[in-house]
């Protein structure tokens, strides 16, 4: 989405929209010192919502642009032999497709099936097939066999695995975060102080912001 007029014509509010986005981790005095504004002017921008929409759409183009990324890493993993990575690539790529086909024979049906087809083939015929089957194929660029135990091999994918579903866990956690301190200073209610508040503080807080948001839109 592109920014709104207004914006666009404050080059130093197009800046301060880049670095919220794409560096949410840098705290309020160093955006401002990079713009050479004051805090507090950067603050009252927070508080606009088209700032806050421009900072977010740029935040989610950003995003997408690192979807392929975790895919070709994806990719990787699945080539190297992770199962779980390479059902995930097939399921996004809408390769695999989770379906269950129950058919019913009828007892002819069944009886059809149990009669075996048989087919006279020449020896001649066989051979000169499997020789066309097998043309052009270059056993000496086969790739190395995996002398790995099956074991050893399911302990790794399920370590790699793990390590996976717990880092998309966390960036999920810090997205989730990121919103909420943009939520927070766009009403003014505080930024939680230490690093890792308990569950209870973290609720009250997060009820803070829902209460001064309604307050917000009822003025």
């Amino acid at each position: 989405m592109e920014l709104s007029t207004k914006l666009k014509k404050n080059p130093s509010k197009v800046l301060a929209v880049e670095l919220c986005a794409v560096n949410p981790e840098m705290t309020v005095a160093q955006i401002a010192g990079k713009l050479n504004i004051s805090k507090s002017c950067l603050e009252n921008w927070k508080r606009e919502p088209a700032f806050i929409d421009a900072v977010y759409d740029r935040y989610m183009l950003q995003f997408g642009l690192e979807i392929p990324q975790v895919l070709d890493s994806m990719l990787r993993e699945a080539k190297a032999g992770n199962v779980q990575a390479g059902r995930l690539i097939l399921e996004h790529s809408g390769k695999l497709v989770k379906n269950i086909n129950v058919t019913i024979d009828s007892p002819f049906e069944k009886f059809l099936k149990s009669v075996p087809e048989a087919e006279i083939v020449e020896d001649a015929i066989i051979v000169e097939s499997a020789s066309e089957a097998l043309n052009g194929v270059n056993f000496d660029e086969l790739p190395e066999r995996d002398t790995k135990s099956q074991y050893k091999r399911e302990i790794e994918e399920k370590q790699a695995t793990k390590e996976l579903i717990k880092k998309a866990e966390y960036n999920a956690k810090q997205k989730l975060w990121y919103r909420w301190r943009k939520r927070a200073e766009a009403v003014g209610v505080p930024l939680l102080k230490g690093r890792r508040p308990t569950p209870a503080q973290r609720k009250d807080w997060e009820k803070l912001i829902v209460e001064a948001e309604k307050l917000r839109n009822t003025k």
